[in-house]
This record gives C-alpha cells, sequence and structure tokens, in this order.
C-alpha cells in the first residue's frame, strides 16, 4: 500500500479545477440517483430556443447534452472554469459569461424559456424567476441535507440541526414558490458514497469546498492520520443525499 506521506503529497497537488471527478476511478465511488439529470437535461433542452446554466463549474454537464438550444449561456465565477467551459462549450455555440454568483443575473428580464444548474452553491430564487419566460422553467439537481456528513462530522464534530438540514428540498420548495414559481416536480434520495484512500478524501474536500470550509491538509493533518488507518481495514462509507427540483414560471 502506498503510505500516508504519498497518498497525501498527490491528492494536495493535483488541480481541482472544473467539475470532472474521473481522478477519484477506483479510489472513491458514488451512487447516482435514478432521474439521470443530464440524459433529463437533454430531452427538456430539444424542445426549447434558449436556455441559462447557472453555475456551469467547467460546463462538463451541458456540453454532455446532444442538442443545445439556439440560445446557450452557461455562467460561472472562478477564473479556472471559465477557461474548461468556454473550451468546451464556446465551440457548439453557446456564451460563456463571467458572473460574481450574487443577485442579479446579468440578463433582462423574461430572457430564457429554461434556467438549469447542476449542484449549485446557492439559488437566488427570485433572480430565476425574474429571468424566465412565462411558462419557462427551472430544471435543477442539488445537493440535500446532511450529505456526506459522516466525512463533514469525522472532522468537525456533531453538526447543528440547522447545519445539517441547510439544503433540505421542503425549504426549497417554499422559496421557489415565495419568488412565484410553481414546484411541479420534486424528488429526493438517499445514496451511498465510499472513499477508499486518504488521498480521495483530501481531493474531495478540496474541490466541494463547502463540505468543510476553509478545509487544509495542514489544518486537519492529525484527524486524517487516523482515518488513513481506518481506510487501511476497509473503505469509508457515507450517504450522499440529492434532490430534483422543478419548477415553473406562471
Amino acid at each position: 500500500m502506498r503510505s500516508f506521506d504519498e497518498l497525501v503529497d498527490e491528492a494536495a497537488s493535483v488541480s481541482v479545477d472544473g467539475w470532472d471527478f474521473s481522478w477519484l476511478d477506483g479510489r472513491a465511488s458514488e451512487q447516482r440517483p435514478s432521474w439521470g439529470y443530464q440524459r433529463l437535461l437533454g430531452e427538456r433542452l430539444r424542445n426549447v430556443q434558449s436556455v441559462v446554466d447557472v453555475q456551469t463549474g467547467g460546463g462538463e454537464v451541458l456540453a454532455g447534452v446532444p442538442v443545445l438550444p439556439p440560445l446557450t449561456v452557461a455562467t460561472e465565477s472562478w477564473p479556472p472554469n471559465l477557461e474548461k467551459a468556454a473550451a468546451l462549450l464556446e465551440p457548439r455555440g453557446a456564451t460563456v459569461v463571467a458572473d460574481s454568483d450574487e443577485p442579479p443575473l446579468p440578463f433582462q428580464d423574461n430572457v430564457f424559456e429554461m434556467v438549469v444548474s447542476r449542484h449549485p452553491v446557492t439559488v437566488w430564487w427570485d433572480e430565476i424567476a425574474r429571468v424566465l419566460q412565462p411558462g419557462g422553467s427551472y430544471l435543477s439537481q442539488q445537493v440535500g441535507p446532511w450529505s456526506v456528513f459522516e466525512l463533514v462530522e469525522y472532522l468537525l464534530g456533531p453538526q447543528p440541526p440547522e447545519v445539517r438540514n441547510s439544503r433540505h428540498p421542503d425549504r426549497a420548495k417554499a422559496e421557489a414558490e415565495q419568488a412565484g414559481l410553481e414546484v411541479v416536480d420534486l424528488r429526493f434520495e438517499e445514496l451511498r458514497t465510499e472513499f477508499h484512500d486518504i488521498g480521495a478524501v483530501i481531493y474531495f474536500l478540496r474541490k466541494v469546498i463547502w463540505m468543510v470550509p476553509g478545509f487544509t491538509v495542514d489544518e486537519y493533518l492529525p484527524r486524517l492520520r487516523e482515518l488513513h488507518e481506518e481506510l487501511r481495514k476497509g473503505p469509508f462509507v457515507a450517504t450522499t443525499t440529492r434532490y430534483l427540483i422543478e419548477a415553473r414560471k406562471r
């Protein structure tokens, strides 16, 4: 087996740009939601003329859709991801826009038939409602409550209920309705995630920055060493939660 130091050095130096998790192949696994977000997105986009993908990351999800609408726009705030998204999406006729991920969205009212987003960090419901055309819809797969909290609490200790439930789908539904949208579909699933080595854990926490805010290897080194020893005996198992929400503008 590779040493703790070797695994840490590798995972701490590898690029975490974009939203491609293929570096984790064979080192971690995550059960996928039954609805198949990218496939579902592709089906919906065949039937519209305009879409904006908010917080597109490196553009990987949108780039995997077979047919893009004539007006396709993606927003992103992190410069390395902007470059990756532009390289993937602009050759297909999409426009990639730098955005601060703070309201307002840089678009006029009633522009898009669809607003989409996979795993947004924050959702500005009033802005989504504003840029949607009447009858248009928002389709999003989001990280749910207490997702991978076995790992979060391994490092941070027990979290209060308001933190564990901060991404609850019921809250999203209420906020969407408050913004004037009608929620027409809401699905929630608990899924199994496994980490097989400490490098996978470090890579995941560097990439998914909201799990352990401000995570650094140095700060959590003693706890990471303990987890490394546990991983020598078998995978670290966590529960991932995901929900799909679709809301329509009246």
